[in-house]
């Protein structure tokens, strides 16, 4: 069982905090016969789709190995330049094995603002008075558990379908929230959090729990 992050979003729809934990690494190799339908350029010095698709490959994937060899940076682990190899037809068939990129900081801002009306919309539509909202998504590969508070801030886990406990969790965030941001006197409402006791204590409470099916203290 794993928990992938943690994210808090504000009243107005803010990401405030976020904290990956334990994202895992998706590796997809594919065999490419000559010429392979991707555009693969060097960017910050490491090659990334930048153009096609292909069986799972998008852009933004970055090239980790060609027939087994890792890519550092741009270079093959035995001197030669990746981007060549690929481009000589002589050295085909190639097999490709490329890594999805980490979701940036603006991404995760992106997703916590369209999560937000999101959670509105379900408490409008929810045939029940009072509705809460969005509580639980579930998904094949994860899921999502939110918990409001009654100020309106949101904490959001993600995790594996097979992690239990979530709702008792973000309980004990929102405790660790309260007592180590709140208590800050140079922390203001509504402003990211960057508390060191935040961040330290929800570290260890992220870990316990994933040796614990439902966790209630630290």
């Amino acid at each position: 069982m794993v928990i992938y992050g943690v994210y808090i979003v504000s009243k107005s729809g803010g990401l405030i905090f976020n904290h990956d934990h334990n994202v895992p690494k998706v590796y997809l190799s594919i065999l490419f016969n000559y010429p392979i339908d991707l555009k693969l350029v060097n960017e910050n010095k490491k090659i990334v789709v930048s153009f096609g698709q292909h069986d799972g490959i998008m852009v933004g994937h970055t090239l980790m190995a060609v027939n087994g060899i890792t890519v550092s940076g741009t270079q093959l682990d035995d001197g030669r330049d990746a981007l060549e190899v690929i481009e000589d037809k002589s050295n085909y068939p190639l097999t490709l094995r490329f890594t999805r990129p980490r979701v940036t900081t603006n991404e995760k801002i992106f997703l916590a603002s369209m999560f937000y009306p999101l959670f509105a919309l379900a408490s409008q539509l929810s045939p029940e008075p009072k509705s809460s909202g969005i509580e639980l998504l579930e998904a094949d590969t994860f899921k999502l558990q939110c918990f409001q508070t009654l100020t309106g801030v949101k904490f959001m886990i993600v995790a594996d379908p097979a992690q239990t406990g979530l709702e008792n969790i973000l309980k004990r965030i929102y405790e660790i929230y309260a007592d180590f941001a709140l208590k800050n006197p140079f922390y203001s409402l509504d402003m990211p959090i960057r508390c060191e006791l935040f961040e330290s204590n929800l570290q260890a409470l992220l870990e316990q729990a994933e040796k614990s099916s439902n966790i209630t203290h630290v």
